[in-house]
C-alpha cells in the first residue's frame, strides 16, 4: 500500500506550500505558492541534475494514477477484512482488482463524502432521535405541497404563509431557522433522488389535463 501511495502522492497529488508569512499586529497574512506535486517541484528546481529530471519524467510517463488508486483501495479492503474477520476473501479481491469494476465504483464515491482519494471514512452513528418536538409535524404536508408546486420558493415566504394560516402557532416566526433547515434537507433529498434515479419517496406534481 505504501509503495503505491508514495507514487500516487509524489506524482499526482498537488499540495500548497507556504511562500511567505507577514504579521500585522494580531493578524497573520500568508501567501502560498501555486499547488504542485512533489515531482513538479523537483523538476522545476535548479539544483536538481538533468539526469535525475529525465529519470523522473520517464517514471511519470509509466505511471497510471487510476491503477495506483485502485491498488491502494484494494489493499485497504484487504486490511479491513483482516482487521474485521481475521481472514481475507481472495475471491472478493480478485473481483475487486479489475480496473473496470473500480472505475464503475468511482461514480458513487461522492456519496461517502471522501475528502481525499485514499481516505476511507469511518461510519458514524446516525442521530435519529429528536431533542425537541417537531414544530412542523402537522403542517409539513402543506409545506411539502407548496415546495412541490414552487420548488424555488424561499423558506421565509413559506413562514409568512404559515403565520397567516395558523397565527397561534407561527405568528412569532421563531421557527424560521428550523424551517430553513427542513427545506434545505428536502431539496437535497430531491436532488439525490434525481441523480440516483430513485423512485422511492418522490412525489409527482399533478398535471392538469
Amino acid at each position: 500500500m505504501y509503495a503505491s501511495s508514495r507514487l500516487y502522492i509524489n506524482f499526482f497529488q498537488p499540495s500548497f506550500k507556504l511562500k511567505s508569512k507577514t504579521r500585522d499586529g494580531a493578524r497573520v497574512h500568508k501567501v502560498y505558492l501555486a499547488p504542485a506535486t512533489s515531482c513538479e517541484r523537483l523538476l522545476s528546481h535548479s539544483s536538481v541534475e538533468p539526469a535525475i529530471k529525465e529519470q523522473l519524467n520517464a517514471q511519470f510517463m509509466r505511471l497510471d494514477p487510476v491503477r495506483l488508486l485502485q491498488e491502494i483501495r484494494s489493499v485497504q479492503q484487504t486490511l479491513s477484512d483482516l482487521a474485521a474477520h481475521g481472514v481475507h476473501n481472495e475471491a472478493t479481491t480478485e473481483g475487486a482488482s479489475e480496473v473496470s469494476v473500480f472505475l464503475a465504483s468511482l461514480s458513487l464515491a461522492w456519496k461517502d463524502g471522501e475528502s481525499q482519494p485514499t481516505h476511507r471514512k469511518q461510519p458514524k452513528a446516525k442521530h435519529w432521535w429528536r431533542n425537541r418536538p417537531d414544530p412542523f409535524a402537522d403542517a409539513w404536508p402543506v409545506i411539502e405541497g407548496w415546495l412541490i408546486a414552487e420548488p424555488s420558493v424561499q423558506a421565509s415566504v413559506l413562514m409568512d404563509r404559515l403565520a397567516a394560516m395558523v397565527p397561534d402557532a407561527y405568528a412569532s416566526k421563531a421557527q424560521l431557522r428550523t424551517l430553513q433547515r427542513r427545506v434545505k434537507a428536502w431539496r437535497s433529498e430531491r436532488v439525490r433522488e434525481m441523480v440516483l434515479g430513485s423512485l422511492g419517496k418522490s412525489k409527482a406534481v399533478p398535471v392538469e389535463a
